[in-house]
């Protein structure tokens, strides 16, 4: 399950207007060639395997919270529209689980327009249209976005990707997920398409039981993420404009619900594991704070915070030698 990288779409707002269209398409082969060569090479293998496992689901927790939040700060705007969603995500738990979210997508459509008066009158099926664009290459873009990105993938979407994935019970090692989607950036970059990373938070609800109580099935939820990608890249100016009719906490309301099962699984992964549950709770502070610093994310503190807990407070340092003359 990968995607663009959205932290990698921050970062790039902020360089607009410096850089170029060009020049962005320039770093972005870039640090698609960068991720080949860590993906190929295996070292992001050993830095994953580092990580307890407490502290891999703590830090997923933190990021997911955050989307849980969200509903609740939704209330101050569209009070009726996140009550009736809540409302209808509950009763769709109740009686049809597996297809709760779609259930509850349909219906917050139809709240929104009913109870907020979204119109969707700007809304027409359109096919989009790949453009190819001319790479320019640059020292600045190199700088400013090819190595940035390439650090904001790693930590913000295959570090806690890859922790989803461990969490879940897959053992998948990163080196053939990193190199594929390296590839992939490889030639997408070419019509405009930034760096394809680990879908984070689509694989926490695809590896889910929700998706399925068999983890072996699991697999059929990935196969049509990827089937609805393909849709929704061919209607992607009517799914743009569908969205931006909508209010803004539709959006914020439908993410924060889907992922109810993911953040409950992973704090509940966190919490089990009590040799280390001080370490883990740190790292869920920290992610949870949404903190940035040095242009990296939450997801890397929190996990650096916690490895630096972790090791502090349980590991075994050599004594050291007084030798007395």
């Amino acid at each position: 399950m990968t995607a663009w990288s959205a932290p990698g779409t921050a970062l790039l707002v902020t360089l607009f207007p410096e850089l170029s269209l060009n020049e962005a398409v320039g770093a972005y082969l870039t640090a698609a060639i960068l991720l080949f060569v860590i993906g190929i090479t295996g070292s992001f293998d050993r830095i994953i395997q580092l990580i307890p496992p407490g502290i891999a689901s703590a830090m997923m927790a933190g990021i997911l919270f955050q989307f849980g939040v969200g509903i609740f700060e939704s209330l101050h705007n569209v009070p009726t529209l996140a009550i009736g969603m809540m409302i209808a995500y509950l009763v769709f738990k109740r009686l049809t689980p597996r297809y709760s979210l779609i259930c509850l997508l349909l219906v917050g459509v139809l709240l929104a327009v009913l109870l907020e008066g979204a119109s969707l009158e700007g809304v027409s099926v359109q096919l989009a249209q790949p453009q190819f664009i001319q790479p320019d290459w640059t020292w600045e873009a190199t700088l400013s976005l090819a190595i940035p990105l390439v650090l904001v993938s790693l930590t913000g979407q295959f570090l806690p990707g890859m922790a989803i994935l461990r969490t879940s019970g897959y053992t998948t090692p990163a080196k053939p997920i990193v190199t594929v989607a390296s590839v992939t950036s490889l030639l997408t970059a070419f019509f405009g398409g930034i760096t394809t990373v680990i879908a984070a938070i689509t694989a926490a609800i695809c590896t889910s039981k929700e998706a399925h109580e068999d983890p072996d099935k699991r697999y059929v939820a990935g196969v049509a993420n990827g089937v609805f990608y393909l849709v929704g890249g061919l209607f992607a100016g009517t799914i743009v404009a569908l969205f931006t009719s909508l209010p803004n906490a539709f959006v914020a309301v439908l993410a924060g619900l889907a992922l109810m099962g993911a953040i409950s699984s992973n704090i509940s992964a966190f919490a089990a594991e009590k040799s280390h549950l001080e370490a883990s709770v740190l790292t869920f502070v920290a992610t949870a704070s949404g903190v940035s610093f040095l242009g990296l994310g939450s997801a890397f503190w929190g996990v650096v915070v916690g490895g630096l807990a972790y090791n502090l407070l349980h590991r075994r340092f050599a004594p050291l030698n007084n030798d007395t003359q």
